[in-house]
């Protein structure tokens, strides 16, 4: 499930909005609090290949599934 949108809110939280159309807001910092720092929050992007979200140029991504995953419980 690719990633197709998202909204950095605040901290490690952030709007997720899948392929399917599933919308879930996340906070992801117990999937990349130990590798990007609050202040690199800014670089978050979507790969346009894999539909995962990256961060500072692609050093850290969570894959899709994992992320889709983790946003739904």
């Amino acid at each position: 499930m690719k990633l197709k949108q998202f909204q950095h809110l605040d901290a490690y939280f952030f709007l997720l909005t899948f392929e399917n159309d599933d919308i879930k807001e996340a906070d992801l910092a117990a999937l990349i609090g130990h590798y990007v720092a609050l202040n690199e929050l800014s670089t978050a992007r979507i790969d346009s290949e894999w539909g995962c979200l990256e961060f500072n140029d692609g050093n850290v991504d969570i894959a899709p599934k994992t992320l889709y995953q983790f946003a739904m419980g």
